[in-house]
């Protein structure tokens, strides 16, 4: 399984990416912003977020920072909850089991189920506090 740090911003999310491509010398190999999604998950964003970032992957060596603008109705963003650990995981069973486990006491923001960019994902925050991403498939963000 791989893990990668997944970053949120407050709106500035492209910017802060192209900086961190600048000055660590990396490339950034996706940018999808909210109103790029299929239509049935674009109505669902509000207007003032479709140009927001969805994902950015910025790849530097042999790593990769993720990242994207923070849209959360449920909390305001705030340093500390502007990062998350993202797990990709090629066996489902394994995927599931590190899912529902970390899910325990937690509360999952997005169940563990088909994604529109291929292969599945869910999203939860641990009863610790903790964010956490589940990706399966070599199609992941």
């Amino acid at each position: 399984m791989k893990t990668s740090t997944y970053l949120h911003f407050n709106g500035n999310c492209e910017e802060a990416m192209k900086y961190y491509a600048d000055v660590l010398g990396g490339e950034i190999t996706m940018l999808m912003q909210f109103k790029e999604a299929p239509e049935e998950i674009c109505n669902m964003i509000p207007d003032f977020a479709k140009e927001l970032i969805m994902h950015c992957t910025l790849e530097v060596g042999n790593m990769a920072i993720l990242a994207s603008d923070f849209l959360n109705e449920k909390e305001d963003f705030k340093a500390g909850n502007n990062f998350a650990i993202s797990l990709n995981a090629e066996d489902e069973n394994e995927a599931l089991t590190v899912f529902n486990g970390l899910a325990e006491e937690g509360t999952i923001l997005m169940p563990f189920s088909e994604a529109f960019w291929g292969g599945k994902f869910g999203m939860l925050k641990d009863k610790y506090g903790v964010s956490w991403m589940m990706s399966l498939g070599d199609n992941s963000i």
